[in-house]
């Protein structure tokens, strides 16, 4: 790609440190590590064998079902960068979360997964002993995941217009206009989450024909002003401040955004899906971030 990445608002997660390197400079050297690789690319059954970078990750994910360990070998060990607070770097730390949550006979479903180049976004349905709804992000260098990124959330809903937090179109379409949409969400947020300016809602979104998925929302875009624009004695009680990184595929656009919601340090994760530069469809998740105190990896949830 040339020029400034269409992704990143400010590229803070590549590692500055780690240079871009080709699949032939990038190869192990020696005889133990060569071994390592060419069973990473042999083992994992369904990892193995999946053609895109979003099967790898339903692979990956589904074995948190089983607790088995041989598909996080898609997971380049050696550089991978954890971005969930709770989780301790490496495969290994995948490993040994995945085993631990197998015990509680979760279930684990994609409901929508997209690429945008090296990326993967997937939305996800867990139930641990309780239902979730989780935003997945994975970057991949070589054909395996160097990255990770998550945003999660308990299930509830449906929502007063009678959607849950997962329905809706799944299909990408007007694979075209991907560049046009990311532009157009990102704008969104800019302006009107983060620039507050809530007038301009009817600009963005098309409200005759508008989907929201939302637990606490409806269709109607007055409940979406309206939620916006409340205020508690410490200032609004859905506070977006940074926009960090847009990912697109054809009609729907994944923004990450850090802010405030009821005062705590939050993650907002919006996925949007356009028709004809409007948004016309809307899912998200908050999450807390966790205090620096309680986290597995000094790599930060952004």
């Amino acid at each position: 790609m040339k020029g400034a990445d269409p992704r990143l608002v400010k590229p803070r997660e590549l590692a500055k440190d780690r240079p871009q390197m080709s699949d032939s400079q990038n190869l192990p050297k020696t005889e133990a590590v060569w071994q390592k690789s060419r069973q990473a690319r042999q083992i994992g059954g369904e990892v193995a064998l999946a053609k895109s970078n979003v099967e790898k990750v339903e692979a990956l994910l589904k074995s948190i079902e089983t607790g088995e360990t041989d598909a996080v070998a898609i997971v380049d060990e050696a550089n991978y960068i954890q971005h969930n607070p709770q989780t301790h770097e490496g495969s290994e730390g995948l490993a040994t979360l995945f085993k631990r949550l197998s015990k509680t006979e979760p279930k684990v479903n994609m409901v929508r997964g997209f690429e945008d180049d090296d990326y993967v976004f997937a939305h996800m349905e867990y139930d641990f002993s309780s239902r979730k709804i989780c935003f997945e992000v994975f970057r991949f260098e070589g054909g395996r995941a160097v990255e990770h990124w998550d945003n999660i959330q308990a299930r509830t809903g449906p929502n007063d217009s009678g959607h849950s937090m997962v329905d809706g179109a799944t299909q990408a379409t007007d694979l075209d206009a991907t560049e046009a949409n990311r532009e157009r969400a990102r704008q969104f947020v800019e302006t009107v989450l983060i620039g507050k300016a809530y007038e301009q809602l009817g600009a963005f979104i098309n409200a005759q024909d508008y989907t929201e998925h939302n637990p606490r929302l409806g269709d109607d875009i007055a409940l979406l002003a309206a939620e916006l624009q409340r205020q508690s004695s410490e200032g609004p009680v859905i506070d977006y401040q940074r926009l960090h990184r847009v990912l697109a595929q054809g009609s729907f656009v994944l923004c990450v955004s850090e802010g405030r919601l009821d005062g705590a340090h939050t993650a907002f994760y919006d996925l949007f899906r356009l028709a004809d530069g409007m948004i016309v469809e809307h899912w998200d998740t908050t999450e807390t971030v966790a205090p620096k105190a309680d986290w597995k990896n000094n790599n930060g949830k952004f």
